[in-house]
């Protein structure tokens, strides 16, 4: 079996090739694929060249773990899936590329474990279950933030959540002008515009290593910062202000399938709200002049390739 899919070469260099599927086991599924989403983060740093090494890594590549779609074929031991519209957090079922992270295909196989069911009323936002459970993972492990860094997708996620969970609103920083609009419920400021030294509880989620030195001065004594995003540089700070304001860090990682369970409840009881953060879509057959501009144009909040119809 074969599949269309986005793959890349080397840095910034994509291209869009058909590649032949592994071979189904008895507890796989194979999902025909609706929509899948870019990640300005991860995906970023596998375009620019800037992934750290992880185990996988390598080109050609399929890039994504943002796929929505429905299963219309599985082995014996998951026949009952069949029909199920899932998420799929990607897939590793290429003979001619590697699946890091997998899922920007037409079609993908996968264990049956590795589809998840959703609403197929959200359409194409539900690609961002990834991201909202990664939200949800951070604050799960800690502390609620009062201050958030980043009105990307994955800053607005961490406000909706903490409001949803029932915990005060935050206060978010951005720097793009054109990216503070669209807060609900909370304020979204420019970092010069905030005074505060207090924040108990300071999220990061822009990836931005150069920020730990500015972030430990707005701490609260015995405050703490959470990494939320990805880094690919060495991050460091000066010891003296963290250690006078006895400052805690914490690294959040990947989400867990408990996390997305709780995820789709929220969404499900409409305490989350999805929408309003898919700015771009185009169709996957447009996909090299979708990616410059998910990761080059500030405006571009998220972009989300469209499979349905492609030969």
């Amino acid at each position: 079996m074969e599949a269309l899919a986005v793959t890349l070469e080397g840095p910034e260099r994509l291209a869009l090739r058909t590649l032949e599927l592994t071979a189904q086991k008895p507890s796989d599924v194979l999902v025909e694929t609706a929509f899948s989403g870019i990640s300005g983060g991860t995906e970023k740093l596998l375009w620019n060249g800037q992934m750290p090494e992880f185990p996988g890594m390598g080109y050609p590549l399929v890039p994504g773990y943002e796929s929505v779609g429905r299963i219309v074929d599985a082995g014996a031991e998951a026949k009952s899936r069949i029909g199920d519209w899932v998420f799929v957090p990607g897939a590793n079922c290429y003979t001619e590329a590697r699946g890091l992270f997998g899922g920007t295909s037409q079609r993908l196989v996968v264990s049956s474990t590795r589809a998840f069911t959703v609403s197929e009323s959200l359409g194409d936002a539900g690609v961002l279950h990834a991201l909202a459970a990664t939200a949800l993972h951070a604050i799960n492990g800690g502390t609620p933030p009062d201050l958030i860094i980043g009105h990307g997708v994955l800053g607005r996620l961490l406000a909706r959540l903490t409001i949803a969970l029932g915990h005060a609103a935050p206060t978010v920083w951005e720097t793009h002008a054109g990216r503070r609009e669209g807060g609900s419920g909370y304020s979204v400021i420019a970092p010069d515009q905030d005074e505060r030294r207090d924040y108990a509880s300071i999220y990061d989620a822009s990836g931005d290593e150069k920020l730990l030195d500015t972030l430990i001065t707005r701490l609260a004594k015995g405050g703490e910062i959470t990494l939320a995003g990805f880094y690919s540089k060495r991050l460091s700070f000066d010891f003296a202000p963290a250690f006078m304001a006895e400052a805690r860090l914490r690294i959040a990682a990947e989400w867990q399938p408990d996390d997305l369970t709780q995820t789709c409840a929220l969404i499900e009881s409409g305490k989350l709200d999805l929408s309003g953060l898919i700015s771009d879509r185009r169709s996957a057959a447009d996909a090299s002049e979708a990616y410059p501009r998910a990761f080059g144009d500030p405006d571009c909040l998220k972009m989300v390739l469209d499979w349905r119809g492609c030969a």
